[in-house]
């Protein structure tokens, strides 16, 4: 599964949901890799917890990750103002 997967590739916990971090590093020596987990920092996760690999995405498979990572998944997006809106395009006009 290592050939499939690029640093970079955003993460998530399924299809259709945010993304919760991105590659940093394959290990090629092992079979894991690093993930960067938004508000959290880096975690060493288990090629065996990764459930699907496309269109530059990995999928975990939350029901692998150790408990320390599932907390930290769960609030990837805390920092996030609930109240922020974007502003409006102007693209169009």
């Amino acid at each position: 599964m290592h050939d499939q997967i690029s640093e970079g590739f955003m993460v998530f916990t399924s299809d259709g949901t945010e993304g919760i971090g991105s590659v940093r590093e394959i290990r090629h020596g092992l079979p894991e890799l690093l993930v960067y987990i938004e508000n959290a920092g880096d975690f060493v996760i288990p090629l065996s917890a990764v459930k699907a690999v496309h269109s530059d995405k990995v999928i975990l498979d939350f029901d692998h990750l150790d408990l320390r990572l599932r907390n930290a998944i769960r609030h990837a997006r805390d920092s996030e103002d609930p109240d922020y809106v974007s502003p409006a395009s102007t693209e169009d006009e």
